[in-house]
């Protein structure tokens, strides 16, 4: 046998099965290589060793580990002359290197230099959660798990791109092949093993990157607005007495719903002290005035944050901290005051109001204590999402901030339920990473970091459908987390209370024809009704030609138009603030719809596009009352209602660089794009957001 150690070059892609004995290496191997019709190569130990024990009764000794390697690497090298586009390789040199290192407590310098150098666009490291099988050349079962770490140890020092494989032998079979199918993708693509490992690691599916990258490059195609929606031309204008009926009926039919309200909360407030952390990071208060600095800068927002600094929620705590920090505080100049001020409430070490999420802020000062988010929201819960002396609550969150979340529902709940008599029930959720979006420059080239790593960010809130989808309920309340006021629970109570009659009607109504459908109890005549009510109750626009229909056709087209989850939301006045407003669209196929639609997805250069933009007459407070089970009483699958085709490439920053990711369609966007959907008029006062800490400046949120 030639001594050589050398691997063979090739452009052929080899995957290199990795993992201690009896892992089932050889069996996935030879399952790779009939799938994709190629060659295997096996594990030259196995046999030499069974000879050396049947002619011997020897077993494996660290002199044996050389003659292996030279085998192992002569068997490769001639596999892969009749290799076809794949090479599996039931081992390899790293596992002859670590045998010798976990067995012999050393290797051959020659053996592991050899190990480290060959090259493999994969290893799959093979998990221990298959059953040990003796044979004559095994050790033992035991210490399975000491000796798999050793073993995926060595690929992590070693910065070899691996991914564990676990499961049964079918269950691996998919999962190898799926990963091989994209690895291949990824190379002709240009990404390098270590990219696709990363890319697989973070959990984001290949073809979501490829899809993200194909957006990026061509753009995202903009809303064809045809009008506003207006009152009495989309949106639904009701009377207190109106919204009285409607939220009595609510109250006679809720103990039938399980209901829930769905807060939308991951992330934290950083846009939120966006400006304040602007300052922190270019002000020198050696080197100039802060008023000096205002002026200079413009920036009107810190003047306002400054002359009304004690009208906080906060201020008390960040004073009363600034004193023990510096017992001289009342004596500095007034700009050094400010200064620590802001420092103190930003800093990690401290308040750190940047980097936590908005839901565990004090928003709102009553005469005994301060109210953060959280306590509004369970307040607002067991007054009108509650039913048979139960509310449910469900916050999606970040993980890393699931913990201040508990401690803070911890300090209030036990009180309102004593006061309200309700129990509440809390869940929280996570915006799943598969939907993250991969970070390009301006260029739309894939950026990386100083590291060489990518840049992942979440994919917006339209990554909640899958969230929302998830949550058990009839009936589902959406508020967004920083939209609470102080006072005024009452008027709050009333209006999500009245939506939600409105979506129980127009439920009742929609499954009543849905039913009769179903048991072929629909005329002639009944059809016009329902096209009347289609219209009228739910904006839908029929096709110039759904008269010359078959009587069959229009019941298979209405029980389409019909069968989708309903959202019922309430639209505010527009008074300016940024964000979506209700429209009437047409999209691609020629279908208009009413929706809601952001500024940004609207071209701005077209004059009609941005004068129908500028004629809106309502906003979109995120105040929504949702149904998302079909007639059946069965839960929809909310992707099937998505508009894929919308989304959001949005700008950030990474490292000092401008970059882009692309946002998935907003929840109450294209996330709801095909649903059925009825626009209500709701007074200004439902709507407070705080999407800058000035905002709790604001009436609503001051004391009255």
């Amino acid at each position: 046998m030639e001594k050589n150690l050398r691997q063979q070059k090739t452009n052929i892609i080899k995957i290199a099965l990795f993992g201690p004995e009896s892992t089932g290496k050889t069996t996935l191997a030879k399952q790779l290589a009939d799938y994709y019709e190629t060659e295997w190569v096996p594990e030259f130990a196995r046999d030499y060793l069974q000879i050396k024990w049947e002619e011997n009764k020897q077993i494996c000794t660290e002199g044996d580990m050389m003659p292996i390697a030279y085998g192992q690497v002569a068997l490769e090298n001639e596999k892969l002359e009749t290799a076809q586009k794949y090479l599996f390789c039931d081992t390899n040199l790293m596992v002859t290197k670590v045998f010798s290192e976990v067995y012999y407590g050393v290797c051959n310098p020659l053996l592991n230099e050899a190990a480290l150098a060959h090259e493999y666009d994969l290893f799959f490291l093979t998990d221990i959660d298959v059953p040990w099988e003796k044979d004559d050349i095994r050790d033992n079962p035991n210490k399975r798990e000491t000796v798999f770490s050793v073993f995926k140890q060595t690929l992590i020092d070693s910065k070899k791109p691996f991914i564990t494989i676990s499961g049964d032998r079918e269950s691996r079979l998919v999962k190898a092949t799926a990963i091989v199918d994209n690895l291949t993708i990824a190379k002709k693509r240009g990404f390098s093993s270590a990219d696709f490992v990363e890319i697989y690691n973070h959990g984001i599916p290949f073809e979501n990157i490829l899809k993200q990258l194909k957006i990026f490059k061509k753009g995202i195609s903009k809303s064809n607005l045809i009008s506003p929606a207006t009152v009495d031309n989309g949106i639904l204008s009701l009377s207190t007495d109106d919204f009285e009926e409607k939220a009595s009926f609510f109250d006679i039919h809720k103990e039938n719903f399980k209901i829930c309200k769905f807060i939308p909360a991951s992330g934290a407030a950083t846009r939120m002290f966006k400006f304040l952390i602007a300052f922190l990071n270019t002000y020198d208060i050696e080197k100039e005035t802060i008023n000096s600095y205002i002026n200079r800068k413009k920036d009107n927002d810190l003047s306002i944050f400054i002359v009304a600094m004690d009208k906080f929620p906060f201020f008390d705590a960040v004073y009363k901290q600034l004193k023990i920090i510096y017992p001289n505080f009342d004596n500095l100049d007034r700009d050094y005051k400010n200064y620590y001020f802001i420092k103190l409430l930003l800093s990690p070490d401290y308040f750190d109001f940047a980097n936590k999420p908005k839901a565990v802020l004090p928003f709102h000062k009553y005469k005994t204590h301060i109210a953060n988010p959280i306590e509004e929201h369970l307040n607002e819960c067991v007054h009108y999402a509650a039913t048979n002396n139960a509310s449910n609550l469900h916050f999606t969150v970040s993980e890393a901030h699931q913990e201040l979340f508990e401690k803070a529902i911890a300090e209030v709940k036990e009180k309102i339920e004593s006061e309200s008599g309700t129990r509440i029930n809390i869940s929280f959720s996570y915006q799943n990473k598969r939907t993250d979006s991969i970070a390009v420059d301006v260029k739309d080239n894939v950026f990386r970091s100083q590291t060489g790593s990518f840049i992942f960010r979440p994919g917006g809130h339209g990554a909640l459908i899958e969230n929302l989808d998830k949550i058990d309920a009839d009936i589902i309340f959406i508020k967004n987390i920083d939209n609470v006021i102080q006072n005024n629970i009452d008027k709050t109570t009333l209006y999500k209370k009245g939506l939600a009659g409105v979506l129980i009607a127009t439920q009742q109504k929609v499954f009543g024809y849905l039913n009769a459908i179903e048991k072929g109890q629909i005329s002639e005549e009944d059809i016009d009704k329902i096209v009347e009510f289609l219209i009228q109750n739910l904006s839908i626009e029929m096709t110039n030609d759904f008269n010359k229909f078959t009587y069959e056709n229009k019941i298979s087209k209405i029980k389409e138009l019909l069968d989708r989850p309903i959202r019922v939301c309430g639209m505010v006045k527009n008074e300016g603030e940024a964000g979506g407003g209700p429209f009437w669209i047409r999209n691609d196929k020629g279908d208009v719809s009413l929706q809601i639609v952001e500024s940004s997805q609207v071209d701005l250069t077209d004059k009609k596009q941005k004068s129908i933009l500028e004629d809106a007459t309502h906003f979109n407070p995120v105040d929504l009352v949702c149904g998302t089970k079909n007639y059946k009483g069965e839960p929809f699958n909310l992707a099937d209602f998505v508009d894929h085709n919308t989304g959001f490439i949005v700008e950030k920053s990474a490292e000092g660089k401008i970059v882009k990711n692309y946002e998935l369609p907003g929840l109450w966007n294209g996330g709801m794009s095909n649903w059925l959907t009825i626009f209500v008029a709701v007074p200004l006062i439902t709507f407070n957001p705080v999407k800058t800490v000035n905002d709790l400046l604001k009436p609503a949120h001051q004391p009255q």
